[in-house]
């Protein structure tokens, strides 16, 4: 049996903690769709198009060593739909701490009564990546930190290219 999951994010950034979440839901599913939420009220660092060629650079790998297709998408409407127009049966959370769980159970106990179909699957991170936000990082490297630590090596070229001097 074919198993899609949908993990959803803003990946403004991409983190090491969404990769940890990545290699984890690599393993539930046979087809794995990254989907990049694109909203209009938000400024991001990276436009969609760099975050998906970022996604897809960083993902690819880990779904080729797993053997799970690795699929970027946009999306600018409810998750759920977006989710089920890509065949999603599973919708991948990661938790990092007791604030993530409580907002994401939440949002699950909302998918669910929008769509009782998709199954909301809970991730927690991994230990080494548990503190990083995507918001921490653009942060640090705004102000030129160092966040080579918290992002994949291709990632924090894109950041350092973004925030250099000029």
């Amino acid at each position: 049996m074919s198993r899609t999951a949908f993990y959803a994010g803003s990946f403004d950034p991409v983190t090491n903690g969404h990769v940890d979440v990545i290699a984890a839901a690599c393993r539930l599913c046979d087809r794995l769709v990254l989907a990049i939420g694109v909203h209009p009220g938000k400024t991001p660092i990276f436009t969609a198009e760099e975050r998906a060629t970022l996604l897809q650079r960083v993902a690819g790998p880990i779904g080729a060593q797993a053997g799970v297709a690795i699929e970027v998408v946009t999306f600018d409407n409810l998750t759920v739909r977006a989710a089920r127009r890509a065949g999603a049966t599973l919708m991948i959370r990661g938790l990092r701490d007791a604030t993530d769980f409580d907002y994401e159970m939440q949002l699950a106990g909302m998918n669910e009564a929008m769509d009782g179909e998709l199954q909301t699957v809970f991730l927690p991170a991994s230990a080494p990546v548990r503190h990083i936000t995507a918001t921490l990082v653009r942060q640090i490297a705004g102000m030129g930190g160092d966040v080579a630590a918290f992002v994949p090596a291709s990632v924090n070229a894109e950041l350092r290219a973004k925030f250099a001097p000029r």
